[in-house]
């Protein structure tokens, strides 16, 4: 039993130095704020110490002797001397390989889903803005086909309309339709100008 117990201290030992040059290389890797270190070292004290109280009641129903400690020690000694210099490497590595699979899939993200609600987005606005200008146009080309029918009909109903306007002018003046109809003949303009824009 206490050989089994010193080989599981021996691989909490490991454990533990690996575990701590991870979570130092991640730390200077991933440039945490220097007041998170303290927190961070106290809670992986606290998790090394519950991990390998575990350890210890499954091997030896939690006994503490010294060969407990040795065993730990030597385990720790171990890896810096052998390990640790390939669990920083690798650690690293693995940074690496998952900054560049973070910025491969947001490179496809951008190229496939952000880049052609781009291209769309300008097209629609590209045809409202030509729509609008076409439909404008021939607005104007209808209304100078249909001015000579405008004029005879105006001249026509003449005798008609001026008693009737003469009646509704105060009317229309309260009414402010002028001033109204060239608001709203602004707000068109600035709505064109700002299709035309972009």
């Amino acid at each position: 039993m206490q050989w089994m117990t010193m080989a599981v201290m021996l691989l909490s030992g490991l454990g533990m130095g690996t575990v701590f040059d991870g979570y130092r290389v991640v730390s200077n890797e991933l440039k945490f704020p220097r007041w998170w270190l303290p927190v961070l070292d106290v809670i992986y004290w606290m998790a090394a110490a519950l991990v390998v109280f575990r350890a210890l009641y499954a091997s030896n129903n939690g006994e503490v002797r010294a060969y407990v400690f040795i065993g730990l020690a030597f385990g720790m000694i171990l890896y810096y001397f052998l390990l640790s210099k390939i669990v920083i490497v690798l650690v690293k590595w693995l940074i690496g390989a998952v900054r560049k699979l973070v910025a491969f899939v947001l490179k496809c993200l951008d190229l496939l889903i952000v880049k052609p609600i781009k291209l769309i987005y300008k097209l629609i606005v590209v045809i409202l803005g030509f729509g609008s200008a076409l439909t404008i146009f021939l607005f104007k080309i209808v209304l100078q086909l249909f001015r000579p029918f405008w004029r005879l009909l105006a001249w026509l109903l003449r005798p008609a309309v001026r008693p009737l306007w003469r009646w509704l002018s105060p009317y229309v003046t309260g009414w402010r339709i002028r001033e109204r109809l060239a608001g709203f003949g602004r707000i068109i303009a600035r709505w064109r100008s700002k299709w035309f824009r972009r």
